[in-house]
């Protein structure tokens, strides 16, 4: 492809318009901090996240295994603090409206880096599959997109996030979600159980997001939609960023690049993806924000 298909290509995906070619890619310029500074970010044309781990020397389930103490550690603390410096932006995520009917047990517990339900489309009778649901706030928000004729299945992997999540549920009286422990490179779900996933900064944990694409995908009814806020880069990630097994379940070390986001999803089978910056567009946002640091997006998809 020479360098003007590219240019423009990027243009078009910049303002949001389809590019001309079947593939998402088209590395977007600068974008913002998960919390809306500017931070560098990276090129569009690394590795999977399962090569990054293991050209860190990091096994895989080294990878799982530091996700699971961290969260495990919040959940048995409440203290959000433990997340990551760079990405807890979640105060400002989420609207008075949305969480003046539920407890600050589930309130506070937000770990997110967006608002996947409020951007994504949740109709009223869908199933909504949330992978990595924390203590379930995204799932009970969703509940309330749903409906009585809904379901909303939250999965986690994490036994201590699994606890509070079914005990706030309970208090809750919430008889239309449920919670089911699992990895989400392995979804406990049906082929073609759900209308609609989501996932808030979670995704970018997993050392294997091909695989975590895949089922998605594969649990997805025909028609279905993904709404997912996740950390993400535009270009190489800087050098400075450490790749130990900590950065990595602190949501850095293991952001994709944009566009191997975009290929990711449509080497699974998705069309219609859209991977914008959480704050403004690519263009208001090139001025101010450098290169190579990860950043916070909204990412869209449907299976065909």
């Amino acid at each position: 492809m020479s360098k003007d298909n590219i240019a423009v290509k990027m243009l078009k995906k910049a303002v949001g318009l389809p590019t001309s070619q079947s593939s998402c890619c088209g590395a977007p310029v600068a974008q913002t901090s998960c919390c809306g500074e500017p931070v560098a970010q990276t090129s569009c044309c690394g590795g999977t996240a399962v090569q990054e781990a293991q050209a860190s020397g990091l096994p895989l389930e080294q990878v799982h295994d530091a996700v699971r103490e961290r969260y495990g550690k919040i959940a048995r603390t409440g203290d959000t603090s433990l997340e990551t410096p760079g990405c807890d932006c979640s105060p400002r995520l989420y609207s008075d409206e949305e969480l003046a009917d539920l407890p600050t047990s589930v309130s506070e517990l937000s770990l997110g880096c967006g608002n996947p339900v409020s951007e994504g489309d949740i109709r009223a009778g869908d199933t909504v599959l949330d992978l990595g649901s924390g203590g379930g706030l995204d799932c009970f928000l969703a509940v309330k997109r749903v409906g009585p004729l809904g379901h909303v299945i939250g999965v986690d992997m994490t036994p201590e996030m699994l606890e509070r999540a079914r005990a706030s549920a309970a208090r809750l009286n919430a008889t239309n979600v449920e919670f089911r422990q699992g990895q989400i490179e392995a979804l406990p779900a049906a082929d073609g159980e759900v209308d609609v996933v989501i996932s808030n900064c979670v995704i970018n944990l997993s050392p294997d997001k091909p695989q975590v694409f895949r089922e998605m995908f594969r649990v997805l009814k025909p028609g279905g939609r993904v709404s997912v806020s996740d950390i993400v880069t535009n270009g190489p990630m800087s050098p400075l960023i450490s790749r130990g097994a900590e950065s990595w379940a602190a949501c850095v070390a293991g952001a994709l690049e944009a566009e191997a986001y975009c290929d990711g999803l449509e080497a699974a089978g998705f069309t219609d993806i859209i991977v914008k910056p959480k704050d403004g567009t690519f263009n208001t946002l090139a001025a101010r924000v450098p290169a190579g640091m990860p950043f916070s997006a909204l990412i869209s998809a449907r299976k065909p």
